[in-house]
């Protein structure tokens, strides 16, 4: 199963107040990307202890702020894989403004035991993480 990009409208709660978008508000945006995306798969993050006998932990974030965005900007969130190893991914969210990149965010999370010790990337996961698009493999 796939998800469409989500896409959005920028409205004035997303802005500081001379309507440019706030710049912490891109977190809650990948957050959501990430979630509605492992959804679209059959995995809750909430669950994954249940699910693969694993949990993801967060541990680096990041955003290049590429152009100034605007209250009423139509927005797209395009999720690559940036990196995958054998316990930990990266994934990398393009928010796309008519067809151009304003703002490229990254995730890194890493697995562990529900006792916090490291473990492997489920194979459940990985098959999931395979399913999206290299940043090479995205058109420029």
């Amino acid at each position: 199963m796939s998800r469409e990009p989500l896409r959005f409208q920028l409205a004035y709660g997303d802005c500081d107040v001379v309507g440019i978008a706030y710049f912490a508000i891109y977190y809650p945006w990948m957050e959501r990307a990430q979630t509605l995306w492992l959804h679209s798969h059959g995995l809750r993050s909430g669950e994954l202890v249940e699910d693969l006998g694993i949990l993801t932990v967060g541990v680096h974030s990041e955003c290049t702020y590429k152009q100034m965005v605007r209250v009423f900007d139509e927005l797209t969130i395009e999720i690559t894989l940036d990196r995958v190893g054998t316990s930990s991914y990266t994934l990398g969210f393009d928010f796309v403004r008519d067809g151009s990149v304003v703002t490229h965010g990254a995730m890194t999370f890493v697995c562990r035991t529900p006792e916090g010790g490291k473990a492997a990337i489920p194979g459940r996961l990985m098959e999931v993480l395979r399913t999206l698009p290299t940043p090479a493999e995205v058109p420029a």
